[in-house]
């Protein structure tokens, strides 16, 4: 007797998407509406702080813009060849948000050279009034993501992404704060060149998180040897192998593996036993388990030469 079964014990990963698709259109708003002010301010004001927190703003926008149809597209129910959906859609969006960070970080890293070379002059009054507007922008920006579902590599991605705008609005806070008490001129550059190192901190993070999901590694906190010797410790189990874990998105872990029990064990008590572990202690609820009987013995088959 053998039992070959999937089992997905009460999946939760649509139940906060509604909620997290009205976050981050707040968010998306919130950006676009002070990415302009930026803009227009920081060519004003001769700015490469303000400009570089505006078109990393230009990113948040799209970043999110981009959450939100991936949201969108994983709430579409597996048809056809798709048969998770297109739930990985978030992976991809993720993946983009960290390209878009790591090529403005080094397009922010080149001109604030440039700008340390050359200084221009910097209409600090200006940029200190922009960069307390930026900074409660990005703090109303980033509260309406703390309250979408931050487990999302798609939400972490805008979460992000405006995190390094309030820390941008600070960093111009802080260099208009400089520059009118000093004069210091390279003080904007030097903010935008720490803003570029956050930035890169931030998009290999996104890249690495995104990229381990798209080679199918095991989800962070998981330990593989762990999980086989818990599967082993279940009553009737004999032997597990073909044992592979892998998250098909973020927050949605799966485990496959062929298990050996018993002569006369029940595969399919053991099988639901499997599950419930496995959902108790590791939190996998999407399982394909293959259970059967260890054979007592191997068939042999010998061969002699014709003739």
């Amino acid at each position: 007797m053998s039992g070959h079964d999937h089992g997905h014990a009460g999946h939760s990963h649509g139940v906060s998407a509604q909620a997290d698709t009205r976050m981050l259109a707040l968010a998306l708003a919130i950006n676009l509406a002070f990415m302009l002010v930026e803009v227009v301010v920081g060519i004003v004001a001769n700015s490469l702080t303000l400009l570089t927190d505006a078109a990393h703003m230009l990113t948040d926008a799209g970043a999110i813009g981009l959450a939100l149809v991936a949201a969108r597209l994983a709430q579409r129910s597996p048809s056809g060849s798709m048969t998770f959906g297109l739930k990985r859609g978030e992976i991809l969006s993720a993946q983009v948000n960290g390209i878009t960070m790591l090529l403005l970080a080094v397009w922010v890293i080149y001109e604030g050279v440039r700008r340390l070379i050359d200084p221009p002059d910097v209409e600090a009054s200006l940029v200190l009034w922009v960069g307390v507007g930026g900074l409660a922008a990005n703090l109303g920006a980033a509260w309406a993501l703390v309250k979408a579902n931050r487990s999302s590599l798609n939400v972490e991605g805008a979460f992000q992404h405006n995190l390094i705008d309030a820390l941008g609005s600070i960093a111009a806070i802080v260099a208009a704060g400089i520059i009118l008490a000093t004069g210091f001129e390279r003080a904007d550059p030097i903010a935008s060149l720490v803003i570029a190192a956050i930035m890169l901190h931030s998009a290999w993070g996104l890249l690495k998180a995104s990229g381990r999901i798209f080679l199918e590694a095991a989800p962070e906190g998981l330990d593989v040897e762990e999980i086989g010797e818990a599967m082993i410790g279940v009553g009737g189990v004999v032997e597990v192998h073909d044992l592979h874990v892998w998250e098909v998105t973020s927050g949605f872990p799966a485990l496959a593996a062929h298990v050996l029990v018993g002569a006369g064990d029940d595969c399919h008590g053991i099988r639901l036993e499997l599950e419930r572990m496995l959902h108790g202690r590791f939190a996998i609820d999407h399982t394909t388990l293959q259970v059967e009987h260890r054979p007592e013995r191997l068939l042999q088959v010998e061969t002699r030469p014709i003739g």
